[in-house]
């Protein structure tokens, strides 16, 4: 289902009929399922977005993916490594995280868990990087810069994106990638979660609760 806050980007009038034809003709399994594709832009009208956390692709697991880019849903044991890197760096930062692996508690915040790529074949990482996503997140980006927003842009497909958040109003922080073959690189000590609630209250905003289930 279209998101219907989002209804009116182009992406959904001139691209998404093809794309969903495509997707529907893949004989693989797909995911997340097609009732959870769009929950990112579900859960968030574009007013109400403070905070973009940009991520790849989502997870091949099945069972994992759920919408929500590094989000899992709340039965999920073990977490996925990525997240589980997120979560150190998080209790780091602000000495908290939240109970389980599901981050709608950020997103009724007002932060939007949004991947580069919204479909991934099961067991395919990558499998969907140019299956056509990318047309409706540049569409997403430029919405949401209209206000001042905090960025947090983690991987070089993310960091990719920021030639189209236009304006100087932002908060953009970038790093590499919260997967195990990257985090010793510069993603641990970064501590985002932190910085960005130090420039929302600057501004006058409220602070991000991470630890919020």
């Amino acid at each position: 289902m279209i998101p219907p806050a989002w209804a009116h980007l182009r992406f959904f009038s001139r691209d998404w009929p093809d794309l969903s034809s495509r997707l529907a003709a893949d004989p693989r399994l797909v995911l997340p399922p097609a009732d959870r594709r769009f929950a990112a832009l579900t859960l968030i009208a574009p007013a109400d977005v403070r905070v973009v956390i940009l991520g790849q692709d989502p997870y091949p697991t099945p069972g994992h993916a759920q919408g929500l880019a590094f989000s899992v849903p709340a039965d999920v044991r073990p977490l996925p490594r990525s997240l589980s890197n997120i979560f150190k760096e998080l209790e780091a930062d602000v000495g908290a995280k939240p109970a389980t692996g599901n981050l709608e508690g950020w997103a009724k915040q007002g932060v939007l868990l949004l991947n580069s790529c919204l479909t991934v074949p099961a067991g395919e990482a990558g499998g969907h990087a140019h299956l056509g996503w990318q047309v409706l997140i540049e569409e997403v980006l430029a919405v949401v810069a209209a206000r001042p927003t905090a960025f947090v842009l983690w991987g070089a497909h993310a960091q990719a994106l920021a030639r189209h958040i236009t304006g100087d109003q932002h908060l953009i922080l970038k790093s590499p990638h919260p997967s195990p073959l990257s985090a010793r690189r510069g993603f641990f000590g970064s501590r985002p979660f932190g910085r960005v609630n130090d420039w929302l209250v600057a501004g006058g905003g409220r602070p991000i609760d991470w630890a919020a289930d």
